[in-house]
């Protein structure tokens, strides 16, 4: 059964194509469809944490994770430790060799040589919302030294760094730990948006996603929340059901240049919009992830680096398959409301 009230998707509302400023890609917004028996049939999730003896993050020397790349405070007493994945999804050889480029006739290949790290908090229960202020920031603050020791890899082309939140979202064991990636590629996810920014600078001479924030502050429709440094608001186009972008008010292109004030308040804000998740959607499994800017990048500058929270409520079937066309049955603008515990109205006429 839905577990949220019909009330929250208008049946009056048309179904519409919205699109994303910054990708150019088209989003079908159809909030009908979340009135179908099965939109959202998930169960509201009831965790089950794994034991503490069963837990390879419990004893990393035991574990064969030893020593770590980044520790804090110290090895002895340690609270968070980046170690290598056993299980890497990227690899260097003995010799530490560069990504390297195939040819077999049409076409093309590169070796999948990069870091894939994990960064793990010491707590066995303590996921990302609850920990302290103080641990959230200084999450980050690893993240970040984690994406700067990547940027002085040659090989590495972007880095990457994620959060995978219950078994539906891909987490495979329940202690949290969040992953960090150097590529020898940089994802087509981040070439169309570095593009889209580009193009709209160009045109407008200012940055895109400063433009979004002054929009949505002066609607206030779509705003989750904000604080000094930080907004957090449902994009125009979500391609997810209350999918949630959180990110600096001020323009820093790259996630390892910003300040650290502000860096605080992004960790903050992001804790408040997976409390609301947790309060308001049934404790769904989730993915957040850091959208930076690639390596290196002469068009790095035209990027505003934010953080992406997609929620795991909704399943792509075939339309998505055979179109590349999203259907979000969510109106981004009901999926606001419901996150700050409102009740959605009918809402502002869409012209």
């Amino acid at each position: 059964m839905c577990f949220f009230p019909k009330s929250f998707f208008p049946f009056y509302q048309m179904s519409e194509f919205r699109q994303d400023i910054v990708s150019g890609d088209w989003v079908l917004l159809s909030p009908r469809r979340a009135l179908r028996p099965n939109a959202f049939q998930k169960k509201r999730t009831i965790r089950k944490p794994s034991p503490k003896k069963d837990c390879p993050f419990e004893d990393l020397q035991k574990n064969g994770q030893w020593p770590p790349v980044i520790v804090y405070p110290n090895s002895e007493h340690w609270k968070i430790a980046v170690v290598p994945n056993k299980y890497p999804a990227l690899t260097y050889g003995e010799n530490g060799e560069h990504s390297t480029l195939f040819r077999h006739g049409i076409y093309q290949l590169r070796t999948a040589v990069g870091n894939h790290w994990l960064l793990i908090t010491r707590d066995h229960n303590k996921h990302f919302a609850e920990l302290s202020g103080g641990e959230a920031a200084r999450v980050f603050e690893v993240f970040r030294e984690a994406h700067e020791m990547n940027a002085r890899d040659k090989s590495a082309a972007y880095v990457t760094s994620f959060y995978n939140y219950g078994a539906g979202a891909g987490a495979s064991i329940w202690h949290p730990h969040y992953q960090v990636l150097s590529l020898p590629v940089i994802p087509a996810h981040t070439v169309h948006s570095i593009r889209g920014a580009r193009e709209y600078f160009k045109k407008h001479g200012r940055c895109v996603r400063c433009d979004i924030i002054k929009a949505e502050r002066r609607s206030g429709i779509r705003i989750v929340a904000e604080n000094k440094h930080a907004f957090a608001f449902a994009p125009y186009a979500s391609k997810k059901p209350f999918e949630v972008s959180v990110l600096p008010k001020r323009h820093w292109p790259s996630f390892r240049e910003t300040p650290p004030e502000a860096m605080r308040d992004v960790a903050l804000l992001l804790q408040s919009v997976l409390r609301a998740m947790k309060k308001h959607l049934g404790d769904p499994d989730l993915n957040f992830f850091i959208h930076d800017t690639p390596l290196n990048d002469r068009e790095s500058r035209y990027h505003h680096w934010h953080i992406e929270v997609v929620p795991r409520v909704s399943t792509d079937a075939g339309f998505e398959f055979s179109t590349g066309i999203i259907i979000n049955v969510v109106d981004p603008d009901v999926a606001a409301a419901v996150l700050r515990g409102k009740k959605p109205g009918k809402g502002p006429e869409v012209h």
